[in-house]
């Protein structure tokens, strides 16, 4: 189960959340920057409001030169009972060694490697982090001026991150400028938690106090657990898991179709030799039967967004060489159908450098229906493959 994690300035704010019913609640100076540290008083009082009754974490700003200062901060933090601490890494080769410099710390204190999708890093700084002993990683962006986290990196190269960390035993986390359309494109990757400021604020600034409205409608995004009141004829085990229920009240809504058209893509494809290692045109048309949830879809909530369909297509299209377009219809399709709304879809694939048009297979596939024989409980998640979780 993914959870939300809420940064807030003070204890008003930290209320709001609590209130709204987020999973962790982080404790931050947005002025300071992306990692901006709160004053050790604001942290104190936002943990002794808490109680326990959620954890809380404290930003502590970015590692620079002054190794010793840091660690201060850190200690510092740590005595005010937070549960988890936040440190910025910025690219450098002496990441495992300033990790590792903290692994005492680590040793008492759940501590989060923070890094930034604007920077490139080494390909093992996932390792040194595990090493040194650290409970999480979160993946972030430092200059909020240059966009947001999916301006730098698409869908499923952050899936790619959070199963790393959590290879690695790491509590996986993913923030960075998200809004309310980014959610239900990042829960396949299955993070431990995402993280949310900006979305949680008066117009969507980060610097501005947080609004009660806005927090609820992240929160009523994310999945937790609530109880089912129906059993349509979908998977709803899997509806669950993602905080889905239609409407007690809206009964027989059937379904509404969503597509993709006319979506090229440049794909390593062919059975020939003389295909191998040359990129095609490619051309994608999804079509969608989504279950409704109401009459009156109002927000993210309610819909199932077509931002699903080409995020999964890039996907399996990275992951390199295909012989048949037969494959690349039937792995969209299969993934297209692991959203639980989904009931049908239509897939067509066409290579459009072999011919005077296009060539290619159109398939259709459906999901099997399922009811469940008892009332639907869900429970949160347990530990999987040794990774952490709250």
């Amino acid at each position: 189960m993914t959870l939300m994690l809420a940064s807030v300035q003070n204890r008003n704010e930290a209320e709001i959340v609590l209130q709204a019913g987020a999973d962790i609640i982080d404790l931050k100076d947005p002025l300071r920057g992306a990692l901006g540290a709160a004053d050790i008083p604001q942290i104190t009082d936002v943990v002794d409001f808490v109680s326990g009754r959620r954890p809380v974490s404290a930003a502590c700003g970015e590692l620079g030169g002054d190794l010793q200062a840091l660690r201060a901060r850190v200690e510092e933090v740590a005595a005010t009972g937070v549960d988890f601490i936040k440190i910025g890494f910025l690219p450098s080769s002496r990441i495992g060694a300033d990790a590792q410099a903290l692994a005492d710390i680590a040793g008492r204190k759940r501590l989060i490697a923070v890094v930034f999708a604007d920077h490139r890093y080494e390909e093992n700084v996932m390792t040194s982090f595990a090493k040194a002993g650290f409970y999480g990683v979160m993946l972030d962006t430092d200059d909020k001026s240059k966009g947001r986290l999916l301006d730098h990196i698409p869908p499923d190269r952050i899936s790619d991150f959070v199963a790393q960390g959590q290879r690695h035993g790491l509590m996986t986390g993913v923030a960075g400028s998200l809004e309310a359309p980014d959610i239900p494109r990042l829960l396949p990757g299955k993070p431990d938690f995402l993280g949310f400021r900006g979305a949680l604020c008066e117009g969507l600034s980060r610097n501005a106090d947080l609004d009660a409205e806005a927090t609820a409608k992240i929160r009523a995004l994310i999945p937790g657990e609530r109880p089912a009141e129906k059993t349509p004829s979908v998977d709803l085990e899997l509806l669950a898991a993602r905080g889905y229920f239609p409407d007690a009240a809206e009964d027989n809504l059937g379904t509404d179709q969503i597509f993709v058209r006319d979506f090229v893509l440049p794909v390593d494809i062919g059975a020939y030799s003389f295909e191998h290692g040359k990129k095609q045109k490619v051309r994608f048309d999804v079509t969608a039967d989504v279950l409704r949830l109401t009459r009156d879809p109002k927000d993210m909530h309610h819909i199932v967004s077509y931002d699903l369909i080409m995020d999964g297509i890039r996907a399996i299209v990275s992951r390199g060489h295909v012989d048949l377009v037969e494959t690349l219809a039937e792995q969209a399709a299969a993934f297209i159908l692991e959203n639980p709304r989904v009931a049908r879809v239509v897939v067509r694939v066409e290579k459009l450098e072999l011919g005077p048009g296009g060539v290619g297979v159109q398939i259709e596939r459906k999901r099997e229906s399922a009811r469940l024989s008892k009332p639907l409980r869900v429970v949160a998640a347990k530990a999987e493959g040794g990774r952490k979780v709250v």
